[in-house]
């Protein structure tokens, strides 16, 4: 219901509306069918029971049969439940750490830039919400600065293996155990792969199902996420390690192209490491399980293909390019991926309000007030982990969804204290909120990533236990530093040396 409605009072321009309300009524009606498909399958053993009960007594021992038969096929039928065991986030040593001041003077050091251009950077850098503790590759911090295939695979080894080896000691797993590996990293696709990297690097067995994930953006860590998921269906009693992270070093853009010029201002140095299992024994270890993982992808409208694009300028020099319709695309993709979510999570009575502000709005033409209603995902989720993607993305998220400074704090932080990580942000969410003590057993996340295409990824995790952070220098990257979070971030300051 609310999927359907949801389409028919989007406000996405006309040419679209029609094919995103026929989507949505298709996914409702979709909806319906699984759900009436899984009550009668859920009911099976009952019907079957009511039909045994009439049969004649020289029946009952084939009967009996039977049913046992059919409850053993609902048993092995269910979904195999996907239990996150635990995560880790790198935090760079010191001497990666950057002003924004020294990332200016190296920007400005490395290129032939007018005078507009460095003021227009500078503008950027003092309006970006990142604060002056944040990372980059020493290959960035060199003069004069290594932009190589090199120093590139440098930063990814320095990022990944760290993040690997963490998640591994909290787990208590050891690297054979693992049967899948998926790695995503957008813009560095070395040869080997990310994934054959960590193969070879902790000698993994034979057999390990591996993929490598390029090019698909800042959301690509939950469509690795989705990806396992649907493996653990198919592989029992198995282990999975996805790795998330951005290779910076071959990203920085060294032009006079403004479009271009963002990403130096918002990227910084990070990865994570995620360790999945479908084991039931692992449910008494396992901090959450994965609930839900929904997938948007609008990459058929060519202004949303072409709001993020990887290409050179005028002058040669290679660049990402983010499109003025950034976040105009964004809204409808988000519009997109909830009208799914919707109905997964929210409480009936939010979608019974849902439902009488769209009559208002189309039957009785209310001009206000019920007529654009939102509904209200907090009475779905206890914490969010938005993508650190900029500030204006998280303003703009923070006003579609109602969402209070308390639900963007942990997202703020993330951009201020380590900046836009790309796809393994979420996970510097996350941990700030374990840090900050206020994971509680039951609790509801819910993670939402941006990447170009345009996609919109989603997913929803429920905790298994309180969450306490041990405070050893390792298991959390909040933990020595934790206790001066939350701070102010202005709107605009200016660049230290």
């Amino acid at each position: 219901m609310f999927a359907l409605f949801c389409a028919i009072n989007s406000p996405i321009e006309s040419s679209s509306s029609s094919q995103t309300s026929t989507m949505a009524g298709k996914a409702f009606f979709g909806k319906f069918v699984a759900v009436a498909g899984k009550l009668l399958y859920l009911c099976m053993p009952c019907l079957l029971a009511v039909l045994l009960s009439c049969l004649s007594a020289s029946s009952a021992v084939a009967g009996s049969t039977l049913l046992v038969s059919v409850g053993l096929l609902c048993l092995t039928r269910r979904p195999r439940p996907v239990y996150l065991l635990d995560f880790a986030c790198v935090k760079p040593s010191a001497a990666y750490a950057a002003t924004r001041g020294r990332i200016m003077a190296q920007f400005t050091s490395a290129g032939e830039f007018t005078d507009e251009t460095v003021a227009f950077q500078r503008r950027m850098l003092e309006r970006c919400g990142i604060g002056d503790a944040a990372y980059i590759p020493a290959s960035l911090l060199s003069r004069p600065v290594e932009m190589t295939f090199r120093t590139a695979r440098e930063e990814a080894e320095a990022v990944v293996f760290p993040a690997v080896d963490e998640v591994l000691r909290k787990t208590g797993l050891a690297a054979r155990d693992v049967g899948i590996v998926v790695t995503n990293c957008s813009v560095y696709t070395p040869t080997p792969s990310y994934a054959a990297m960590i193969v070879n690097r902790y000698k993994m067995r034979s057999d390990v199902v591996s993929y490598n994930l390029a090019g698909m953006g800042c959301s690509a860590g939950l469509i690795a996420i989705d990806l396992v998921k649907h493996l653990l269906q198919v592989h029992p009693n198995n282990c999975a390690l996805v790795v998330s992270t951005e290779n910076i070093t071959l990203n920085a853009y060294l032009g006079n192209n403004r479009s271009m010029l963002v990403t130096n201002s918002l990227f910084r140095m990070g990865g994570a490491a995620i360790l999945l299992s479908n084991r039931r024994c692992d449910r008494r270890r396992a901090h959450y399980q994965l609930l839900h993982a929904v997938r948007t992808h609008r990459g058929a409208d060519d202004r949303s293909y072409s709001c993020v694009t990887q290409a050179e300028d005028g002058e040669g020099k290679l660049g990402i390019a983010l499109s003025k319709d950034l976040m105009a695309v964004a809204g409808a993709a988000l519009k997109a991926n909830i009208s799914t979510l919707g109905p997964l999570v929210l409480p009936f009575s939010e979608q019974l309000l849902f439902l009488a502000a769209v009559l208002l709005k189309k039957v009785f033409k209310a001009r206000s007030g019920a007529a654009g209603y939102v509904p209200d995902f907090k009475a779905a989720f206890e914490h969010f982990c938005v993508h650190a993607g900029g500030r204006a993305v998280l303003e703009e998220l923070e006003k579609s969804l109602r969402l209070s400074p308390w639900h963007m704090e942990p997202s703020r932080m993330t951009l201020y204290r380590f900046g836009n990580t790309s796809s393994s942000s979420l996970w510097y969410e996350l941990a700030y909120c374990e840090a900050k003590g206020r994971i509680r057993s039951g609790d509801r996340v819910w993670q939402i990533a941006f990447g170009s295409g345009f996609k919109c990824n989603s997913a929803v995790w429920r905790s298994l236990k309180k969450i306490e952070t041990a405070n050893d220098g390792k298991s959390n990257p909040w933990w020595d530093e934790i206790t001066e979070f939350p701070v102010h971030v202005p709107k605009e300051v200016p660049l230290a040396p």
